[in-house]
């Protein structure tokens, strides 16, 4: 184990767990230029990273996916024993393989994942893998805090509040509700997990289109859209240019592009773009809102999870003036309560409810509209 530096006043504590000395030191620097952060500890495989989490503590924990004793899949339920509240980002290269276990740790229990470059030479000079990887570290480290303190501190999603004592306001549903024509879903950070849970609960019972944006990048939203599937028991796909909108089909928005829906020929057809990042995400889940208030009018239904972030407020509040509907996760049920407090705090929901109540509120939507 390498010599870690010691921790100091508030910052976020952090444990980088890779079998690779120069990974290591480079994640290390890497997040030490940030006054925020400080790394405890440097681990090379899983089960020393168990030991020094149960001596030193850590709010967020980077670990490597393939390592020798103990790999990060196996890790992770033995991290979150020895602390339920620690914040796990997965470390993995772009590979078809590596997105499939990364999408596994997360419903395993970890937060959110870091697309790592491939080689270290890569990792000197990559200033966009940094920058992600510190605004994570400091989101979910932030999140941690907030999560241990005092039990009187924290808001319940009956009496929930905005950071600063700000209440939500919703909005008031109107005795006739048209029937939503499309379900739009944008999550980020913690949203594999929340999708999963979200469509297992809905189990094909709407009618409509269904479009999703995750903030994820290629691979990743092709492996993402056959666990969707297997868990909500309904088609779905990672889009692709030209793709006729059906009823009842979930489609993911692929790694890299904005995914917009475009009216042709009566139809609603997925268009494909590489516009500039937005919320400096692409996907983005605001170009895809804007496209369908043009498609569908104010015919849509908006479900906003947790993630960092506010993208899709902007959108929202489009989807809103044109006479749709937003439902957002609560903040106790959020990894990070970013994206759906962003809608929350603008005053733009109907609902904002815990995950689990969700799918069946969605449902009620749709059975009850005219």
């Amino acid at each position: 184990m390498e010599a870690a530096q010691a921790s100091t006043g508030d910052a976020i504590r952090v444990m980088v767990v890779d079998d690779s000395a120069v990974v290591r030191g480079l994640i290390s620097r890497t997040l030490e230029r940030d006054g925020e952060v400080v790394v405890v500890r440097t681990v090379s495989n899983g089960e020393q990273a168990v030991k020094q989490l149960a001596e030193v503590g850590a709010d967020v924990v980077i670990l490597d996916i393939e390592m020798p004793v103990m790999d990060g899949l196996t890790a992770i339920p033995k991290l979150l024993e020895v602390d339920p509240e620690v914040k796990i980002i997965m470390a993995s290269t772009l590979t078809e393989k590596n997105a499939e276990v990364s999408i596994r740790a997360m419903q395993a229990g970890a937060a959110d994942y870091i697309p790592k470059p491939s080689t270290s030479k890569e990792l000197t000079g990559n200033q966009p893998f940094g920058d992600e990887l510190l605004a994570k570290v400091k989101t979910l480290g932030r999140t941690v805090r907030k999560e241990k303190a005092p039990v009187a501190a924290k808001s319940t999603p009956a009496t929930q509040h905005m950071p600063g004592g700000k209440p939500i306001t919703l909005r008031p549903r109107p005795v006739v509700v048209p029937k939503p024509n499309i379900l739009a879903v944008g999550s980020s950070t913690g949203g594999p997990q929340a999708l999963f849970e979200f469509f297992k609960g809905l189990k094909g019972v709407i009618d409509v289109p269904i479009v999703v944006t995750q903030h994820m990048p290629p691979t990743f939203t092709t492996i993402l859209a056959q666990h969707i599937s297997r868990a909500a028991n309904t088609p779905a796909q990672e889009a692709a240019e030209g793709d006729v909108l059906e009823p009842g089909k979930i489609y993911v928005a692929p790694g890299d592009y904005h995914m917009t829906i475009v009216e042709r020929g009566g139809k609603h057809v997925v268009h494909l773009n590489q516009d500039p990042p937005e919320n400096f995400c692409r996907p983005a889940v605001d170009p895809m809102l804007r496209s369908l208030v043009k498609a569908y009018g104010g015919k849509i239904l908006v479900v906003i999870l947790t993630g960092m972030g506010f993208d899709g407020q902007k959108g929202s509040e489009v989807v809103v003036k044109a006479g749709g509907m937003v439902v957002a996760q609560d903040e106790a049920t959020s990894v990070v309560w970013g994206m759906p407090g962003a809608v929350a705090e603008a005053g733009l929901c109907s609902a904002v409810l815990p995950l689990k109540e969700i799918a069946s509120h969605v449902a009620t939507i749709f059975k009850k509209s005219v």
